[in-house]
């Protein structure tokens, strides 16, 4: 579907731009940068497909996710410079990125006839694992495991899109209302500095190791 492939190229080109953006920002060589955002812009889907025996998985059927993501490194190392204000950037093609992977990752599952958890979770993992490995190659704490809306918005959008196809609406209507609102639900959580709940606890007692 002309759709789907539409926003995959998307996902994958908002997440090399993010992923190139970090990798500029520790001072990575091209090589380096192109690397991160590759691995970036491929894991989550990639790790979706392979759990759902979709083989070969879906950047070795189609070249123009090759070329998507070569637009996205050519244009964060050609205007890095123009693009002011590295974190409001990377915030906004990140979450973009998330978006469309949650839904796209969402969609696929219930292609495959999963039930309504597993495809909140293959939409969730098919968002964050990118972000995980840019993030740890990055040498940073990966944002999903901080105390952002990060994680939950991709799960509130997932749960959403499954909503909106129960009701039987036609794809092409509900796939944008669900990116949106998965990426208004991180937008405004950031905005307005909305955190999950920390678990503070003590430990009693001494821990032998």
């Amino acid at each position: 579907m002309f759709l789907i492939e539409t926003f995959n190229l998307v996902a994958v080109f908002v997440f090399a731009i993010s992923a190139s953006l970090s990798a500029i920002k520790r001072k990575f060589d091209l090589f380096g940068i192109s690397f991160v955002a590759f691995v970036t812009s491929v894991g989550g889907g990639t790790v979706r497909d392979i759990l759902l025996g979709d083989f070969p998985v879906s950047w070795m059927k189609n070249g123009n996710f090759a070329y998507s993501i070569i637009c996205g490194i050519l244009i964060s190392f050609i205007f890095t410079n123009k693009l002011n204000g590295f974190k409001k950037t990377f915030f906004w093609f990140d979450t973009i990125g998330i978006g469309v992977s949650t839904i796209i990752g969402t969609y696929k599952a219930i292609e495959y006839g999963l039930n309504f958890p597993l495809c909140v979770l293959f939409g969730v993992m098919s968002s964050i694992f990118g972000g995980i490995i840019r993030d740890t190659l990055c040498n940073d704490v990966p944002l999903v495991f901080r105390k952002e809306i990060y994680a939950t918005a991709c799960i509130m959008g997932s749960v959403c899109f499954q909503f909106l196809n129960f009701l039987h609406i036609e794809i092409v209507i509900s796939m944008p209302i669900a990116i949106v609102i998965t990426i208004m639900i991180r937008f405004i959580s950031i905005k307005y500095n909305l955190k999950l709940p920390n678990l503070n606890y003590k430990l009693k007692g001494k821990i032998n190791v």
